[in-house]
């Protein structure tokens, strides 16, 4: 049986990923989807009988409180447990194969007979980490894994937007409120309220943390 592992598309399904499910017996998704829109083309792709198993993230607001935090099942004789932040994990879990997400980056480890994955974001782009998703392959007691890495085209960000952001904290610095700083700018006040958001939430970084952080949101891809 091979089974696909995906995690923190946020928003995005790309075309690489979908490929690669449409090939597999079912589909595991870690949580952090974002949308309906996602689910419902991961269903599309794997084929409408194909078993989706799927957890609620942290961002996975109203829309998914349909969707458990967590899920404990059987495939191909072996049990499963999924959650979306593993720090969350019960004590007393006891499975074959644990899948989680959460922190963006691609995680594989065998310990005490229970394999640990979590297949990284096969969607928006977290600052530089990779795009990855992974696929088990389970036959008989073996159970083998392959990790996908997705060759995403980058889309460059305007230099007038990394300046942009500059102004933005050093207008902040001087002590200039959200508002003013985006009427005084002439831009989005949204824009401006993200930027310090990302700022606040993350301290010392800079420029280019903060739009690497706005890829992940979906203003660059």
């Amino acid at each position: 049986m091979k089974i696909a592992v995906i995690s923190d598309t946020h928003g995005l399904l790309r075309p690489e990923a979908a490929e690669i499910i449409a090939e597999c017996d079912a589909v595991i998704h870690g949580g952090d989807i974002n949308s309906q829109r996602v689910l419902d083309e991961i269903q599309a792709a794997a084929g409408k009988n194909t078993p989706l198993f799927v957890v609620r993230g942290n961002n996975d607001r109203k829309w998914a409180e349909h969707i458990p935090e967590t899920l404990e099942f059987e495939l191909a004789g072996k049990r499963f447990f999924v959650i979306h932040n593993r720090r969350l994990m019960p004590h007393d879990v006891s499975a074959d194969i644990v899948i989680f997400g959460h922190t963006h980056k691609y995680f594989e480890e065998r310990t005490g007979g229970t394999l640990c994955l979590n297949p990284g974001s096969a969607g928006r782009r977290r600052f530089s980490l990779p795009a990855t998703m992974a696929v088990l392959e389970i036959n008989g007691d073996d159970i083998s894994v392959e990790r996908i890495d997705i060759e995403v085209q980058q889309k460059p960000v305007p230099k007038d937007t990394r300046r942009l952001i500059d102004e933005i904290m050093k207008r902040m610095d001087r002590g200039e409120g959200t508002v003013s700083i985006a009427k005084r700018l002439g831009i989005d006040p949204g824009f401006v309220m993200q930027t310090a958001m990302i700022r606040v939430t993350h301290p010392g970084v800079d420029a280019e943390g903060i739009m690497n952080r706005l890829e992940v949101n979906g203003i660059y891809g």
